[in-house]
Parts: C-alpha cells; structure tokens; sequence
C-alpha cells in the first residue's frame, strides 16, 4: 500500500527557508518519479519541482535557483529544501508520486500524470 506523509511545513518571514520531507512507504522511491506541488487559495495546483528515477530534476521557473528537491534512497525520503522564501510561495505543498511511468520534461509538472499524493502540509510566508 503506498502512503506518503508530507511533514516540515511551518510559518517563516519573507526571505526565510524550509525543507520540506515526504517520508514514502510501500514502493522506493528511488525508482519511480516524485513531483512536490503546491497549491495556494483559489488557484489551481502547480508542479513545483520533481525528481526522476535517473536522478535528474526539474523545477518551475518560479522557484529555479530557490528551491532544491533531493530525496534519500535509504530513508525512502523525498525532499524540498526551499530558500529566500516570498510570500507567494504561501501554499499548501503535497508530494506526489506515479507508479507506471517515468518523468519527462514535457509531463513532470502534469498534476494529472500522479496518482498517488500526500495529504499536504501549509506553508505561509509573511512580508
């Protein structure tokens, strides 16, 4: 049974940092993609940042040169350490995974290409 537990959201000031942790269980998580996503009040959800079975990663624009996604193999943990924080990074942030195909540049960011997620853990970023 694959679960996935988000964990390390919290409140922070503008310019701040966060790791987020999406502890998995019942597949690897090294073999498989995982995506974090986020998403804030009365907008849709938005492919943040994923994490390819190869170990490439790809991220949004938005948080490129901010956020890190990693993920490790023995604790079966994905990651999202997320630096110079702005407050429109304030989103309820979820972790997902797929366990029928693999990341492609074109699809990572698809909420509709996971079938698995968390239950999502709020992060809030004041000015």
């Amino acid at each position: 049974q694959v679960q996935l537990v988000e964990s390390g959201g919290g409140s922070v000031q503008a310019g701040g940092s966060l790791r987020l942790s999406c502890e998995a269980s019942g597949y690897t998580v090294s073999s498989y993609c995982m995506g974090w996503f986020r998403q804030a009040p009365g907008k849709g959800r938005e492919g943040v940042a994923a994490i390819y079975s190869s170990g490439r990663t790809s991220y949004a624009d938005s948080v490129k040169g901010r956020f890190t996604i990693s993920r490790d193999n023995v604790k079966n943990t994905l990651y999202l350490k997320m630096d110079s924080l702005k407050p429109e990074d304030t989103a309820l942030y979820y972790c997902a995974t797929n366990l029928l195909w693999q990341c492609t540049s074109g699809s990572w960011s698809l909420s509709s290409m996971y079938n698995f997620w968390g239950q999502g853990t709020q992060v809030t970023v004041s000015s």
